[in-house]
């Protein structure tokens, strides 16, 4: 039994920062998962290959945070959709280049358009500075999580 007080379990960062995570995911899935037959590792894989056609899935599964399996379900979920396009990489056949279809740009569109209202809701009671601040924390804990996370997969 621990003894260690309730407090100061809720008061750890990694656990505030996964409930954040949920309690944005939740509404996701709720109005526009079902709105546009979308997962959410689905939207964080189109919103990437939106704004950087041609990446890999391992670049995908770096750049998300996903596992490789999780990045494969995503891409294989786009594909039957008709979202998705794959294109072998010029300079290894061993890899695709993957890159949003006329359909997964529409979607992409009109999803990006409410990803950032709700992105505008979340922070609108932080300043400008604080909003700063805590950007560039997230991308030290990200350096800091990723260079301890091991090498990165192949592909």
């Amino acid at each position: 039994m621990s003894t260690e007080p309730a407090s100061a379990i809720e008061d750890m960062v990694f656990l505030k920062l996964v409930r954040v995570v949920n309690l944005t995911a939740r509404p996701f899935r709720q109005r526009v998962g079902r709105e546009h037959q979308l997962t959410l590792n689905e939207w964080r894989t189109m919103a990437l290959l939106g704004s950087r056609p041609g990446l890999t899935a391992t670049q995908l599964a770096d750049l998300t945070g996903l596992d490789k399996m999780a990045v494969s379900r995503a891409l294989a979920g786009l594909q039957r959709a008709r979202r998705l396009h794959r294109h072998e990489d010029p300079t290894d056949q061993r890899r695709s280049r993957l890159y949003l279809s006329s359909a997964g740009k529409a979607v992409h569109a009109a999803v990006v358009v409410r990803a950032r209202q709700r992105e505008a809701e979340l922070f609108a009671g932080v300043s400008a500075e604080e909003l700063q601040q805590l950007n560039g924390t997230l991308d030290k804990l990200i350096a800091s999580v990723a260079s301890n996370a091991g090498p990165p997969a192949s592909g």
